[in-house]
């Protein structure tokens, strides 16, 4: 992992509110696993990407280190990184929760979307939750969680694809 520091702040600054805001979108296709939220959703298709694919967890992981100001996630964990092949999306929030720890950074919020035409994703937002919330070392009520469909507009809407947004909140 490449470590980004942010650089050490005046005391002032250590306790105000930061926000960030990420973006992710996956493709979809047939015959692999649907990762929403650090877990396996049923789904005759799944995400493509160089890890698990989990737009939810990458969406959190810009959020989280755009209101650090700690770069984005293919700084930290580039997909031209043999080591991330295949890995479960909860190891980065985990990597962001030791930067945050060591920058005196605390998550207070996070609020994100995701769009999919299918599955509903509803009843497994309580599941998912509480897989951010332990990566993050956070209360699950910290985080919420909404589902929207694309009205049948585009590649998300046609099924092809997914994407989430997140903002996040934090003091430090």
């Amino acid at each position: 992992m490449t470590k980004k520091r942010a650089k050490r702040r005046p005391k002032a600054e250590k306790h105000r509110a930061r926000c960030g805001i990420g973006y992710d979108l996956h493709r979809l296709e047939p015959g692999r696993k649907l990762t929403i939220g650090g877990i396996e959703i049923p789904s005759d298709k799944g995400s493509v990407g160089h890890s698990d694919g989990d737009v939810l967890a990458h969406a959190v992981c810009d959020a989280l280190l755009g209101a650090a100001g700690l770069g984005d996630i293919g700084t930290h964990f580039p997909d031209s990184d043999p080591k991330w092949k295949g890995a479960n999306s909860l190891i980065f929030l985990d990597h962001i929760r030791a930067m945050f720890e060591e920058e005196d950074f605390r998550i207070r919020h996070i609020d994100a979307i995701v769009i999919l035409e299918r599955p509903k994703l509803g009843p497994h937002f309580p599941t998912m939750r509480e897989a951010i919330a332990k990566a993050l070392g956070m209360e699950v009520d910290s985080i919420n969680l909404k589902a929207k469909t694309n009205e049948g507009v585009d590649a998300i809407g046609r099924g092809e694809a997914v994407a989430a947004y997140a903002v996040a909140t934090i003091a430090g």
